[in-house]
């Protein structure tokens, strides 16, 4: 799935769309010690306004157009269609349209099975229909529109809640409010789309995994639940690039290298905006950008060697490895620079010392909101 049709299922996600139904709700509870304490399937026809605003809200959430960072595809392997596995779990919710209470209850023990999660969490699970427009040659609407079927779950985590002080009005008093209802958290730390919906038609082969932290995603979920193999988060990615680069380049690395090899890592992403697939990046590719950036071909032959001890044979999204601004660190001064001032910044030996050298234009600079003038 890629960022549009993402957000095509996310700006539908409503029922003011026209073509969107969320037909039922599944919810479970399970507690520190991953036991399910209750469960429920409730049709969203009959619930209130304010309990299916909240479900909408709630859901929506894991439809995040972060793709290849927040939102990620999964590929099922072979062994996740055998019974009782992981997609096979799935499939079968998906096909009983959450009407099946054993189905149900398989999917809940499943998670609470193999999850990883610290504290008590509620599973939220929706069976969704949506109806897929498309046109014919004389731009009109087809008459064999498609039905795009799915299910989005959110894990939402669960806590009590510290409201601090409250106001006593029998008392008519302030006092400190003493709260042990379990609140569940409309935020959901993970969740995932199944199946998803790739070239505007359903993929049961797929799955999207969510995650609200992309610097921390919940690997269980991705391995365990779902039964498939975890790929490098974005910042993990980004670390591997940089230790890539470290370990071609070396000593050589210097302001302008790694200003210049940003800027062609973008250069790439731009020219690829619009292609439907993740852009990428493999060893033969980057090492393109590495000597048009200046790096010697001494030093380029090290390249597949350390690629390939780092990533193996993954290549990595190049929208992960974009710097949209530059940060210089030495001991006691952090300086910020924007990728559009980029070319006012160089380093040079100045009287035997090392120096950040700073092109201002406009003579007047602030200093903590102050101005001061440069002489």
């Amino acid at each position: 799935m890629n960022k549009k049709e993402t957000a095509e299922i996310k700006k539908n996600f409503s029922d003011k769309s026209g073509f969107f139904i969320m037909e039922k709700v599944l919810t479970g509870f399970v507690d520190a010690e991953k036991n399910i304490r209750c469960q429920n399937i409730a049709s969203c026809l009959t619930m209130s306004v304010e309990e299916h605003d909240v479900y909408d809200e709630t859901l929506k959430k894991v439809l995040n157009t972060n793709v290849g960072k927040s939102f990620i595809e999964y590929e099922f392997p072979n062994e996740a269609y055998e019974e009782g596995k992981p997609q096979d779990i799935l499939y079968k919710l998906l096909k009983s349209e959450l009407k099946d209470e054993e189905a149900a209850e398989n999917f809940l023990q499943h998670i609470a099975n193999n999850i990883a999660y610290a504290g008590p969490f509620t599973v939220i699970t929706a069976y969704c229909s949506y109806t897929v427009r498309s046109k014919n040659k004389n731009d009109e609407f087809a008459e064999d529109d498609e039905i795009y079927r799915y299910l989005l779950t959110a894990i939402c985590p669960v806590n009590t809640r510290n409201d601090g002080f409250v106001f006593d009005s029998e008392g008519n008093e302030i006092t400190k409010k003493i709260n042990t209802e379990l609140v569940i958290s409309k935020s959901p730390s993970d969740g995932f789309l199944y199946p998803v919906f790739s070239n505007r038609s359903t993929d049961v082969n797929h799955v999207m995994y969510y995650t609200k932290s992309k610097s921390e995603p919940n690997i269980s979920i991705v391995e365990d639940v779902l039964g498939c193999t975890f790929v490098m988060s974005a910042d993990n990615e980004k670390a591997s690039f940089q230790s890539i680069l470290k370990g071609v380049v070396g000593d050589d690395l210097d302001y302008m290298l790694i200003k210049t090899v940003n800027e062609k890592i973008q250069e790439v992403v731009e020219e690829n905006k619009d292609e439907t697939d993740c852009t990428v990046i493999d060893n033969t590719k980057l090492k393109t950008i590495l000597g048009d950036s200046g790096v010697p071909e001494e030093r380029l032959q090290m390249l597949e060697p350390v690629y390939e001890k780092t990533c193996g044979d993954a290549p990595l999204k190049a929208a992960n490895l974009v710097e949209t601004k530059t940060v210089l660190t030495s001991p006691g001064i952090t300086v910020n620079i924007k990728a559009s001032a980029a070319d006012k910044v160089r380093t040079s030996v100045v009287d035997g010392r090392r120096c950040l050298l700073i092109d201002i234009d406009d003579p007047t600079i602030e200093i903590n909101g102050l101005p001061v003038a440069l002489n």
